[in-house]
This record gives structure tokens, C-alpha cells and sequence, in this order.
């Protein structure tokens, strides 16, 4: 089974530009995990809503238009589909949607940005301790977790190319980066680490607005997470792939 995540950076534009539907005919995803997709269902053609023999599942803030927002395409059926964590200051913007399935829970997170004043930082720290709660809440439960997503922030000096001159930025500081190393140590893989644990220059957000992209100077910021007992096959990620400033990441179990 093949699951792709990718922030879109506006699903809309993506589609537009001819990168969405390409997507499933090239690589042929048994689940699709979008984040940032700045859109309510029905603001999408219905050629991007409703794509053939895959059911889909949209999440979209409830506060401002054009902003956050997360869904989930996959070929099975789930058993039970969540919205969010059940705590409304984090599911009104939209950045969770979970699917329960046969052998396993998936779940797509546009976590927050921690730039824009403190008080996002201390959002954006709030809704990871939540989600860490959430997800070892479901394991509890019984079932095996994979959340993937754009993080928002780079784990190690290996995840990002310029290390050192964001030492002091959000996306990099220690207390942001502590969060993943909790989630590692709660028996949680990052499986790009797993399968690459010393790869150098493997990023998957880079600016647009310095061209970055053409100079590799990007960040990994979009990961997949999967409980320890289950068995990955492989992964990596589609670097050659356009239509938004993230590439698709990609695993298969």
C-alpha cells in the first residue's frame, strides 16, 4: 500500500496548474494526504473533489477563508473518519483529518506556523502537545498511528541547509525540535530517518520567493510517523515533483 503526503500550498492553484489529477495517474496512491489546502469542498471542481474509486474526506478552518485545511483521499472505505482533536481552539482551523482503517489510523496534520508573534509560538506548542496526547490516546486504544504532514519544523541540523542561520528562527528552535524528539522516543518513527539516517541535502519546502528550490536550500518539514510495530517497506520523496513550494512525500507499507 502507497500513501503520498503533500502540503499543496492551495489545492485550487495546484489542480489549476495541471499538478493534482497527475498525481493519482502517475503514482497511483492507495491514499493521498493533502495539507494547506486552503479551500471548502465546495469550492472545488467536482473532477478535484470526487476523484474515481477513492473516497475523500475535507477539513477547512472555520475562521477565515483561504486558510489551513487537510484531506484525505483513499481506495478503502474507512471505518470511521475523525475532524480534528475534539478541542475547538485547534479543530476551527482545520489541520486535522483521521481515517480509520482495516490494519491502521491515518491521520494528515498541517500543524501551525510558529512565526507571526509569540502567540502563535505558544499556539503552535499547545497544539503539539495536544496532538502527541491524541495520537498516544488512540494507540491506547488500539490502533497502530501514522500521521503525516507538514510539521513545520526541522528536526536536525541535517534537515535544513542552512542550519545555523536559523539557530533563533521559528521552524528551528530547540523547544520546537524537543516536540519531535518526544514524539521519537514515544516510539514514533520518522521513517525518511529510518530508511536515510545520514542523507544530506534531502529537503521538501523550499522559498519562493529567493528561488530557492533551484538552489536546493530548503527545508524537510513534512514527515511521515509511524508506530514502531508497524512495517515499512519504503519511502522517500517525489523532489522533481511541482505545483507547490513542498514536494510529495511518499511511504509504502
Amino acid at each position: 500500500m502507497k500513501i503520498i503526503s503533500w502540503n499543496t500550498n492551495g489545492l485550487r492553484a495546484t489542480a489549476k496548474q495541471g499538478f493534482f489529477v497527475p498525481l493519482f495517474e502517475t503514482y497511483k496512491p492507495d491514499i493521498l494526504c493533502l495539507q494547506e489546502t486552503k479551500v471548502e469542498p465546495d469550492q472545488l471542481p467536482e473532477e478535484v473533489k470526487n476523484i474515481p474509486n477513492y473516497y475523500s474526506y475535507f477539513s477547512y478552518s472555520k475562521l477565515r477563508k483561504g486558510y489551513s485545511g487537510v484531506a484525505i483521499y483513499t481506495k478503502e472505505k474507512p471505518k470511521e473518519v475523525f475532524y480534528g482533536m475534539n478541542i475547538k481552539k485547534f479543530d476551527d482551523e482545520g489541520r486535522i483529518v483521521g481515517v480509520k482503517l482495516k490494519n491502521f489510523t491515518v491521520i494528515t496534520g498541517y500543524f501551525p506556523n510558529g512565526g507571526a508573534g509569540p502567540h502563535r509560538l505558544k499556539y503552535k506548542l499547545e497544539f503539539y502537545t495536544a496532538f502527541l496526547k491524541f495520537i498516544l490516546k488512540l494507540r491506547k486504544n488500539g490502533e497502530n498511528v501514522i500521521f503525516c504532514g507538514d510539521v513545520n519544523t526541522a528536526h536536525e541540523a541535517i534537515d535544513l541547509a542552512r542550519p545555523k542561520a536559523n539557530e533563533e528562527n521559528t521552524g528551528f528552535l530547540p523547544i520546537e525540535r524537543a516536540w519531535i524528539s518526544k514524539v521519537i522516543k514515544n516510539d514514533f518513527i520518522d521513517v525518511f530517518r529510518k530508511f536515510y539516517p545520514e542523507k544530506i541535502g534531502m529537503y521538501t519546502y523550499w522559498d519562493q520567493k529567493t528561488r530557492a528550490r533551484d538552489r536546493n536550500v530548503g527545508w524537510r518539514l513534512d514527515y511521515f510517523f509511524a508506530d514502531s510495530k508497524l512495517k515499512i517497506k519504503s519511502t522517500g520523496m517525489l523532489s522533481d515533483y511541482y505545483g507547490s513550494d513542498h514536494c510529495p512525500i511518499w511511504l509504502e507499507i
